[in-house]
């Protein structure tokens, strides 16, 4: 085996090695179903669910200080014969819901 060989060799690895975990350490967002089924869980609790809605592409958000991306969604649902709607935004990264309020 040639020297040079050995050393170009590793050096590659190395090198895509180090590019490959500052990939998979960047924050990856969460789907934007998966968020959306964890906040219909929790509506669940509370009773029926008769419709949902959520936008697929995260958003900027700033609130204060706190910057972050954001899934708005909305929830409709049947609460002693009376139709109610909520909407709600939910951190891309942690799924947690940031804000719910009604309409």
């Amino acid at each position: 085996m040639n020297w040079k060989t050995f050393i170009a060799g590793a050096t590659a690895g190395l090198i895509s090695g180090y590019c490959l975990s500052t990939k998979l350490n960047q924050k990856m967002p969460l789907t934007g179903e998966k968020v959306l089924a964890d906040v219909k869980r929790a509506f669940k609790k509370e009773g029926s669910i008769d419709g949902s809605w959520m936008q697929m592409r995260p958003e900027d958000y700033q609130k204060y200080a706190i910057k972050t991306k954001v899934y708005r969604g909305g929830i409709t649902r049947n609460q002693n014969g009376e139709s109610q709607q909520f909407e709600f935004i939910a951190d891309a990264y942690t799924g947690s819901v940031l804000d719910v309020y009604p309409l």
